[in-house]
């Protein structure tokens, strides 16, 4: 009951352009349309011990935490590392960007290098070769 759109009380799923009028707590709220919005990427090296949350119960430092703030939009993450890897991460304001080089429809190709400490023999390697298995494919 405290946001309106065109003076009526706003309902979950309703469609709004930045020609309509939207009010939260009677203060009118600005819509940037397609072409005011600026699409900003950031590349980040993040060092180990960050993890790639915005939040943590345990109150470890996150990546989103060392970002710089931007008014009127938020940081998506493209991908993650886990808290014990440091590497190369992208991030932007733009959701479909997001959306375009994580989901695997699109089959956006990456490589990866890692470096691994002890002996490694050729099975380890040809079970690489062959993929990974995860829930949602190889």
């Amino acid at each position: 009951g405290r946001v309106t759109v065109v003076g009526q009380p706003a309902t979950l799923g309703d469609r709004v352009s930045p020609t309509h009028q939207v009010r939260v707590d009677c203060h009118p709220v600005h819509i940037a349309s397609e072409e005011q919005q600026i699409c900003r990427v950031l590349a980040y090296h993040k060092p180990e011990g960050e993890i790639c949350s915005r939040t943590d119960p345990e109150g470890r430092p996150t990546v989103f935490s060392r970002l710089p703030t931007i008014k009127g939009a938020r940081w998506i993450a493209i991908g993650r590392l886990d808290i014990n890897t440091s590497g190369l991460l992208l991030f932007t304001t733009d959701g479909e960007l997001a959306n375009r080089l994580m989901h695997p429809k699109f089959v956006v190709e990456r490589e990866y290098a890692v470096r691994v400490f002890g002996e490694i023999n050729d099975a380890m390697i040809q079970r690489l070769r062959t993929g990974v298995e995860l829930e949602d494919g190889k």
